[in-house]
């Protein structure tokens, strides 16, 4: 009678060169100076927006602003060029006063569990109250038959109203922090994301970049097929530690003069 034959475990067999990873790929990083054709600079990477089961990259949040700073919704395809210290615009890019905040916060009647208002009896009307976004200025309208103009703003918000906070990305997106938790299958810290890597040519991310240690940090290479589960501050791998740990240290390629 034979046997049946017990195949051997798996071999983790990893082989890359820097420059596989540079040509044809842009590298999204936090803090990165974005700039338009022209050389003004708009700002910098604060997050990159993914969608975590397709992996495609759809925008970046930039940060405009030191003192006062507000984020900013770019689509991922505006951009011409990205290296590790710029992100470059492409030239038919125009109006980008106008790009939408990445939040927005609105105040919106705060209901019970019994779903009534606070303060109002389940009998009572709902109270028609237009609040507005923060940073929008009240308006003013002429009352019904002659009566003085009014306000469109709340006079009593105390208890009625909660502040919601809403992203301007896709709903099937994620922001991903710049450092947030890479959590391996057995559990363990492996790193923190670094940087993102996109396949210029089709929009969607091939790498992550993270970092391990605080001060002499070493940098790894991890294929996004290893991501099982995306956050915005934390990031799951399908694969365990001592795979992290068996990938050579990714260094970048020296820049081209």
């Amino acid at each position: 009678m034979l046997m049946p034959t017990r195949l051997p475990a798996p071999i983790l067999i990893v082989k890359f060169e820097n420059k596989d990873c540079q040509e044809g790929t842009m590298q999204l990083r936090e803090g990165t100076s974005v700039f338009t054709w022209d050389d003004k600079d708009v700002g910098h990477i604060a997050r990159v927006v993914m969608n975590p089961v397709s992996k495609e990259v759809t925008h970046v949040v930039i940060r405009q602003g030191f003192l006062f700073t507000e984020d900013k919704v770019l689509p991922i395809d505006y951009i011409a060029t990205a290296s590790e210290d710029r992100v470059v615009l492409r030239q038919d890019v125009r109006d980008l006063e106008n790009l939408p905040h990445f939040e927005e916060t609105h105040y919106v009647p705060a209901y019970r569990g019994d779903d009534t208002y606070p303060e109002y009896g389940p009998e009572s009307a709902e109270p028609v109250m237009w609040y507005p976004p923060v940073g929008m200025a009240p308006y003013h309208t002429a009352g019904f038959y002659g009566a003085p103009a009014v306000a469109h703003w709340p006079y009593e918000t105390d208890d009625a109203y909660t502040e919601r906070k809403e992203q301007n990305i896709p709903d099937d997106t994620v922001a991903i922090k710049d450092g947030a938790d890479v959590i391996s299958s057995d559990g363990k810290h492996v790193g923190d994301v670094e940087r993102v890597l996109v396949d210029t040519s089709s929009d969607y991310a091939s790498h992550i970049v993270i970092s391990q240690g605080l001060f002499f940090k070493e940098r790894k290479l991890v294929p996004t097929l290893w991501l099982s589960t995306i956050m915005d501050d934390e990031v799951h791998l399908s694969v365990d530690s001592d795979y992290i740990d068996k990938l050579p240290a990714y260094e970048d390629e020296p820049a081209r003069g």
